[in-house]
């Protein structure tokens, strides 16, 4: 009666009731950790970043992935001093994580006075900060994602929030018209609509994503999840997400998605050889379907691929200033500073403080910024997850095992696709990166256990009770 009584009409005070007594009756749900998880990546999906930020009065653009990364991590830090089933647990990746951060941080020491003399503290604090993040939201996701349900339902959504993209971008690739630059929320304000040039004649479509690219390179990093799915599951769905996926990578025009798949595909090859071997007849109807469905993209790639006077001559640019041509003076520069590099963060590529040339190479930025000590730190991250769940594709035929050959490539063409794009400097791609890395960790613990009952999962709230567990499968 309050809101009647305050002037609010009847209608929108039967639906404001209404509304509350549906959050009162599943708050149960909403409060459990796969819940807010999902909410968590549908963010992450489908609200573009550096695109729209919430109406606020702060010194700093606060952009909803943000807001939801910081209210989850707070929630999650709560829960392991008051619940008993929330607990923080090890990834198995402890090593080549603390080596990076203390590469980073020990960067930012030894070129502390370079830092001062460019006035980029703030920049430093930021890089920081943001690397920071990553970490905690991965092992967020380790401390709560621990059954198979859990980690299936997660996948799951990612799978289906990424198929719904790649639609989306296959759509802007032949219309231009990108859905992601007209979101209206009452929640949501616009920083600015942003262009991209076309290649070949052809829209590259970029969605949700900060670039063509990296839209490319998430698609395609999903692909061997739906692989996965489809085989488990048994189910056509899962195949035709597997070749949507493939497709909104296509839709962007980009190289780097085409390499992803090839290093998936060969991965997949090395861990499933007699499943995947049986795959090859449905290449033909695919490259058909792709072009029909992208119509010209296909000659486009091939023209970039092999491109008049050869692709490394392309790559080289006018005067050194492409992917290849970037090496030379970047590893002139790195022999000045080899052990911890020039300063972590400290490399600015655009606003009135650029002080650096963009490097479309994350490993080859990774050795400018961090020395060889922070390179060799993700080396040994990448070789020893790739390693562990290469061997437990080999040796487990069940499910798990399925998985974890589909997060092998997925991980592995990842890594791959660092060689030809700036990777962590956008935020989507490597947090999709970081859950499917913590998504690892788990599958890996559950080879050191025995397999019991599917525990109950987590609230957020100490003492609730769950009455079922609806993720056991």
């Amino acid at each position: 009666m309050v809101p009647i009584a305050a002037g609010v009409p009847i209608p929108f005070a039967a639906a404001l009731a209404a509304a509350g007594t549906w959050l009162f009756a599943a708050r149960s749900w909403i409060i459990r950790w796969q819940s807010l998880l999902t909410f968590l990546l549908l963010v992450i999906f489908f609200i573009p970043i550096r695109r729209y930020t919430l109406p606020t009065s702060l010194p700093f653009e606060l952009e909803p992935y943000r807001m939801v990364v910081a209210l989850l991590i707070g929630c999650w830090g709560t829960s392991i001093l008051i619940d008993n089933r929330v607990r923080l647990r090890r990834s198995g990746f402890e090593g080549p994580l603390l080596l990076f951060m203390f590469a980073a941080l020990v960067s930012v020491v030894l070129n502390g006075g370079r830092i001062a003399r460019l006035g980029i503290d703030s920049n430093v604090f930021k890089s920081l900060s943001f690397s920071l993040s990553f970490v905690l939201v991965l092992y967020m996701v380790v401390s709560v994602a621990r059954s198979r349900g859990v980690v299936d339902q997660l996948l799951g959504v990612i799978v289906v929030a990424g198929v719904a993209v790649a639609i989306l971008s296959i759509w802007e690739s032949r219309t231009g018209y990108n859905v992601f630059n007209h979101l209206r929320a009452p929640f949501l304000q616009p920083v600015f609509d942003r262009t991209e040039a076309p290649r070949g004649g052809h829209f590259r479509a970029y969605g949700p994503a900060e670039h063509p690219i990296a839209l490319s390179a998430l698609l395609a990093m999903l692909a061997p999840i739906a692989v996965y799915f489809a085989y488990v599951r048994r189910a056509r769905r899962w195949w035709g997400a597997a070749v949507v996926l493939v497709a909104g990578s296509l839709a962007t025009v980009s190289r780097t998605g085409i390499l992803m798949v090839i290093v998936e595909a060969f991965v997949l090859l090395l861990l499933r050889p007699n499943h995947v071997r049986r795959l090859w007849p449905a290449v033909l109807p695919l490259i058909v379907a792709v072009h029909f469905a992208l119509p010209g993209t296909l000659g486009t790639f091939k023209e970039s691929f092999f491109p008049s006077g050869g692709l490394i001559a392309e790559q080289r640019g006018y005067n050194d200033s492409g992917r290849v041509g970037d090496w030379g003076p970047t590893l002139k520069e790195v022999g000045q500073e080899p052990l911890f590099g020039i300063g972590f963060g400290t490399r600015i590529t655009t606003g009135p403080k650029t002080n650096s040339r963009i490097l479309d190479d994350e490993w080859l930025a990774t050795l400018l910024s961090t020395g060889v000590v922070g390179f060799a730190a993700w080396g040994w991250l990448f070789a020893r997850v790739i390693r562990r769940l290469a061997a437990r594709a080999r040796t487990d035929i069940s499910a798990d095992g399925w998985l974890a050959a589909a997060l092998a490539a997925a991980l592995a063409g990842f890594g791959a696709g660092m060689w030809t794009y700036d990777a962590f400097s956008f935020v989507q791609v490597t947090l999709v990166f970081y859950v499917l890395l913590a998504i690892a960790s788990s599958v890996l613990a559950r080879e050191q256990q025995p397999r019991s009952g599917p525990a109950r999962p987590a609230s957020i709230v100490s003492g609730h009770p769950e009455t079922r567990d609806r993720t056991a499968r």
